[in-house]
């Protein structure tokens, strides 16, 4: 008899389906040529959503020890990325007059990409980055690195060691972590009594408004709503007072959170506004999570009819990228080397490696040049408008640019 599986924050049976997409093996687990002919571990991506506080969740069947312990995702590569945080460094700093006598602390601080800004001001930075390839990088910069998975535990060392914090921050981290509440707790422990908190992650509503089954997987927990991730905090005496939706990763919110008893930030119209929308749409009824999967079933049609035709036409059709989020596409989508020749990574760690359940080779970008595809296929269409201007010169053969999400587009 198959155990019902409880919600990681409420406790609560998780009855209800968001979103099935078969077995598919960890969308990070890159391969080496000698690992194709090992077997490869799949898993279920089945995403459930509580019934009690609407938090959608995957079920944790790796540790992040297995998985985020050596990490194949550079926040450096991406131009766009550096962008929004050096954006984000000069908005936090003068809105919150963080100076010399501040102390950020990111979790899950890559390479460095953000805290080198502030390091850049003088405000003294630390960086808590599990991956100990990535963190060598921020080290070599200069930036201050922990090579920690952060829980309560390492918040209580670090308090008494170093002091509390007065900005903490994590871009991308929340929907890595299983235990939620032991890292929310954790994040409160080393905050200073006026200090802030500043997290950024997908957005449920954009998920499935723009029909982005692929940010579904295993590495990815759980999917916030601004409805659900306020439960989440008051249940830990934190408040969010202020919110910001940004278009990062196909549709994001960033969230600002105080202690409770801190009043001088007083709670922002834009939380109100952004609750009251989510509500209006469905947020808080299972119905809205509900329909999602018929959407997702149309959009598989959509790319599998796309390469059967083109193949049929003797087009030749590689990728761009090697996003996790592209893994689950392929993968649900049943998309192999049998009609992908190749894709293309500007991240020289992926390169000539596999991609996970695929097997499709992952090649230098100055590959395209040589082969000359006729379709370039772009796994991380959050970046597309970057990479159509990088990768122009395709149009020079009459290669095309294929986008699968939210359905699937050709660009000439």
């Amino acid at each position: 008899m198959q155990l019902i599986p409880s919600c990681r924050f409420c406790g609560h049976n998780l009855e209800h389906t968001f979103c099935d997409l078969g077995e598919t093996p960890l969308s990070n687990s890159y391969l080496a040529e000698e690992d194709l002919a090992k077997k490869e571990p799949f898993f279920s991506l089945h995403a459930y959503v509580c019934d009690n506080c609407f938090l959608v969740q995957v079920q944790e069947f790796q540790k992040p020890e297995a998985i985020f312990t050596e990490y194949a995702y550079f926040s450096s590569y991406s131009e766009s990325w550096l962008g929004h945080a050096k954006n984000y460094v000069e908005n936090v700093t003068e809105r919150f007059a963080l100076s010399s006598n501040s102390k950020v602390v990111e979790i899950a601080s890559n390479d460095g990409y953000l805290l080198q800004y502030f390091k850049s001001k003088g405000i003294p930075v630390l960086g808590i980055e599990p991956a100990a390839n990535v963190a060598e990088v921020a080290i070599e910069k200069g930036i201050p690195t922990l090579v920690e998975f952060f829980n309560a535990s390492l918040a209580e060392e670090l308090v008494l060691r170093e002091g509390k914090a007065n900005l903490i921050l994590g871009n991308n981290v929340l929907a890595h972590v299983p235990n939620l509440n032991d890292f929310i707790r954790g994040m409160k422990i080393l905050l200073k009594s006026d200090g802030i908190i500043t997290l950024e992650f997908p957005h449920l509503i954009r998920l499935v408004e723009e029909n982005q089954f692929d940010t579904i997987y295993h590495e990815h927990f759980s999917y916030f709503s601004l409805f659900t991730i306020e439960k989440i905090f008051a249940y830990h005496g934190l408040t969010l007072f202020d919110v910001d939706e940004i278009p990062t990763h196909g549709g994001s919110i960033r969230i600002y959170a105080r202690h409770d008893v801190d009043k001088t930030k007083p709670i922002t119209n834009r939380i109100d506004a952004l609750r009251q929308k989510e509500i209006d749409q469905g947020i808080n009824s299972i119905d809205f999570y509900q329909q999602f999967s018929q959407k997702v079933l149309s959009t598989k049609n959509q790319i599998r009819i796309f390469f059967k035709e083109a193949k049929k036409q003797g087009k030749v059709i590689v990728g761009y990228g090697a996003p996790a989020k592209g893994n689950t596409l392929l993968n649900f989508c049943e998309i192999g080397k049998d009609v992908m020749d190749f894709t293309v990574d500007r991240n020289p760690y992926k390169q000539n490696r596999y991609l996970p359940g695929t097997h499709i080779p992952i090649k230098n970008v100055e590959k395209i040049e040589e082969e000359k595809p006729d379709y370039l296929f772009i796994l991380p269409w959050n970046l597309k408008n970057e990479i159509i201007e990088q990768m122009g010169y395709i149009r020079k053969w009459g290669g095309r640019f294929v986008v699968p999400i939210p359905e699937l587009e050709v660009i000439s």
